[in-house]
């Protein structure tokens, strides 16, 4: 075969290409189909599981048999996505009307991950058999080739209500999301029945019918005022809020009890909401709460916060809805697939979109019951002309040699080779003139049909399908009969599935918290030698001084508006609320330094720590590993800023041995690791800037560096153990410096 090269632009071949791809995504992926509210995998799943007679009312299969056959039909995608979305089509908390009945464990509304496929079962729910997938063999779709052309699939199920609002959507496309809440049965059965009346209906009308979004989490909406405008464009933010409930306790005492949930909670923000709540007990913002208690279980949701006697139960909830997500937003973007393509939709448009497809469906459906009944009436009026000449038709089956024959004589009045009693009868023959659907069915026929019980019962049903026939054709040729058919139907399955609405629609005001401000209290900060701290009060200290200070490398006398600044080996230093820092008992563990402040415990250790309100009168010493000295004015550390940086170092690897406060010492003592010493005044140290390096503290050998510095106070005794040696550093030689120090021999 003769090669043949195509030239092309390479990025419009890249841009073709991308485009192909996005388009896949999005309509055959992502988004749901405006008409049925579903994604191919959820609408190939299901259709699966009609096909597999999972019905409701039989066992339940293994979701592992679901997955694989829809997989292997139907949607070779993975098993995850397939299981994916079974799950939470079985998860009533996420849908507004489940459309799987699972079996075992599908999660939990707190965030729990269902069971693997093999362990749990599934099968469909009622609803999803009379509402979704009913009349699916009267052909009211049209059915597709699978990936493979070895199955067929329908383009759409035949769902017969709008899908999409009442059970919601979510899914992230190319360039595209969609996120649709889901909204109460009832009400948009109600709302279709009223744009049936009205085409011309408005938005604000519907709204009337349709109060908003219902989640199964309950809960409340509370910028009613805006729904209009995002039903108008299809986008916009609806502001959620859960139910919170006041009951009195024992001595006076209230708790505030969490019943309902903003549907943006469901799943790992419960335990965020737990940990947001202690958060501001501990930070003495919500210091009225003393217990927090989830006692949720499947009868709903429950979750207990205590109070003192006497609190503020509104002030508290505001202090919740402003600080966690007790209040959230859902944003609004009713993207879904119409006509091939993808379109933001209004409320209005959503259900013209279905009320076209319900007629769709009714009419293809009554077209095919319509050609059922015309043939079965042919049937019955050649069954019945019949029976008026059933001796002559004896005589034609007894004269004849073959059913060819009889059907010839039947349908053309042939009557060659067939032998009559009577000339008569043969010329009777000849003028016969039945169908062949008719011939068929009277060689079909059975004789006990002859009884003249059944003869007068096949007149009935030949009366009851003339009934039929006229009634079809009537919804056929008529709106209004079609309408009404589709609003019974409408009616049926409100009355069977409609329940009542979960979710409150209203008007609040944004939670306004007024934060008073901390009781500025006078605290000792407690910090032990692994970067926990905690603060107490300066009595508790006191009582318990011998063994605070044994314990803690840093105790650190201040007031609750103070900061503490903590400086490390990589020459930051970080900044904490003192406010910000657990108080409690002398015994409490404390919290980790570097979970309220900026600093990596795994990457810096603390070498100095103080309240701002001393470092900024102090002169720090910074002594670096490469034996750079400097002291710096503690003012120019007064930022801010939460982190900044204390110090300038010479590359990544080199690191600060000390941080103190110069004041109250003399003499500076330089450790190299070869175990050279060198003391000398701290007033030789000249003062820098915070930007700077330094200068030359310790002359050092080539790949030397500093192990450690002191700080060391004339009148005070300060001895080190160095290799199984105790050395007095006030000892040391004094010299000067950039000296290169004295040897200590071991």
């Amino acid at each position: 075969m003769e090669e043949h090269i195509i030239r092309t632009e390479y990025s419009e071949l890249m841009q073709k290409a991308y485009i192909d791809y996005a388009m896949s995504v999005i309509v055959a992926r992502a988004l749901p189909d405006v008409r049925d509210g579903l994604k191919p995998v959820q609408r190939r799943t299901l259709y699966d599981m009609l096909e597999l007679g999972t019905y409701h009312d039989k066992p339940y299969r293994k979701c592992a048999r679901i997955v694989g056959d829809t997989m292997g039909k139907y949607h070779p995608h993975g098993d995850s996505s397939i299981y994916d979305a079974l799950v939470v089509m079985a998860q009533d908390f996420k849908k507004g009307q489940a459309l799987v009945d699972g079996h075992g464990n599908f999660g939990s509304i707190e965030g729990d991950s269902a069971a693997a496929m093999r362990y749990t079962e599934a099968r469909l729910q009622k609803i999803t058999e009379e509402v979704y997938l009913k009349d699916l063999n009267l052909n009211v779709v049209d059915f597709m080739p699978n990936f493979d052309e070895t199955e067929k699939e329908p383009e759409v199920l035949p769902v017969r209500i709008p899908n999409i609002l009442v059970n919601g959507s979510d899914g992230i496309a190319v360039g595209m999301v969609t996120s649709i809440p889901p909204h109460n049965l009832a009400e948009v059965i109600d709302g279709i029945k009223a744009y049936m009346k009205n085409e011309n209906i408005s938005t604000k009308e519907l709204l009337d019918i349709i109060h908003g979004p219902d989640f199964p989490t309950g809960g409340a909406v509370v910028n009613k005022d805006e729904l209009a405008e995002i039903y108008e464009t299809g986008t916009g933010k609806l502001r959620l809020r859960g139910k919170v409930e006041v009951e009195k306790g024992k001595g006076g005492k209230q708790s505030l009890v969490i019943t309902q949930i903003p549907y943006t909670m469901i799943g790992a923000n419960i335990g965020k909401f737990l940990n947001d709540v202690a958060d501001l007990v501990e930070s003495r913002k919500a210091p009225e709460i003393v217990d927090i208690s989830n006692q949720s279980s499947k009868e709903g949701i429950r979750i207990v916060l205590e109070l003192k006697k006497g609190a503020d139960t509104e002030k508290l909830k505001n202090l919740l809805y402003k600080k966690t997500k007790l209040e959230d937003t859902f944003s609004v973007n009713m993207l879904a697939v119409a006509g091939g393509r993808p379109e933001t939709c209004s409320l209005k448009k959503i259900i013209e979109y279905h009320v076209d497809f319900r007629f769709e469906l009714a009419t293809r459906k009554y077209q095919n019951l319509l050609a059922s009944q015309l043939e079965k009436k042919e049937v019955q009026e050649g069954l019945i002309k019949a029976c008026d000449i059933i001796d002559l038709l004896i005589e034609i089956i007894r004269g004849s040699s073959s059913r060819q024959m009889v059907k010839d004589c039947l349908t053309m009045g042939v009557t060659k080779g067939i032998k009559f009693k009577k000339q008569a009868s043969k010329k009777a023959a000849s003028e016969l003139c039945f169908t062949v659907r008719q011939a068929d069915a009277i060689l079909d026929m059975r004789l006990y049909k002859l009884i003249g019980m059944e003869i007068m019962a096949l007149k009935k049903e030949y009366d009851e399908t003339l009934k039929k026939i006229a009634q079809y054709e009537d919804i056929l040729n008529n709106y209004d009969s079609m309408a009404k058919v589709i609003t019974d139907d409408l009616n049926e399955i409100k009355k069977e599935y409609g329940i009542k609405r979960r979710t409150v629609i209203c008007n609040a005001e944004a939670a306004v918290v007024e934060e008073e401000p901390v009781q500025d209290i006078e605290v000792v900060v407690l910090a032990d030698r692994f970067g926990y701290v905690r603060s107490v009060d300066p009595a508790t200290y006191e009582r318990n001084k011998e063994s605070a200070d044994g314990e803690s490398r840093f105790i650190i006398r201040c007031m609750t508006s103070d900061r503490l600044c903590v400086f490390t080996d990589k020459g930051n230093m970080h900044t904490v609320k003192v406010g910000q820092i657990p108080f409690g008992k002398f015994r409490d563990k404390g919290t980790p330094v570097d979970n309220i402040s900026g600093y990596s415990s795994s990457g810096e250790y603390i070498l100095y720590m103080e309240a701002m309100s001393r470092v900024k009168n102090e002169r720090l010493v910074f002594v670096s590993s490469s034996g750079f000295v400097k002291v710096t004015a503690g003012d120019e550390f007064d930022v801010s800023r939460r982190t900044i940086a204390a110090t300038k170092l010479a590359d990544e690897s080199e690191r600060l041995v000390l941080v103190g406060d110069s004041a109250a010492f003399d003499n500076i003592v330089l450790q190299s690791k070869s175990g050279y010493f060198l003391r000398f005044p701290v007033k030789d140290i000249p003062e820098k800037k915070k930007a700077a390096i330094g200068v030359k503290g310790m002359k050092l050998a080539e790949k030397e560096e500093l192990e450690a510095a002191y700080l060391v106070a004339a009148r005070a005794e300060l001895s080190i153990e160095y290799k199984d040696k105790n050395i007095s550093l006030n000892k040391v030689k004094l010299g000067n410096r950039g000296g290169k120090g004295v040897k200590i021999r071991v």
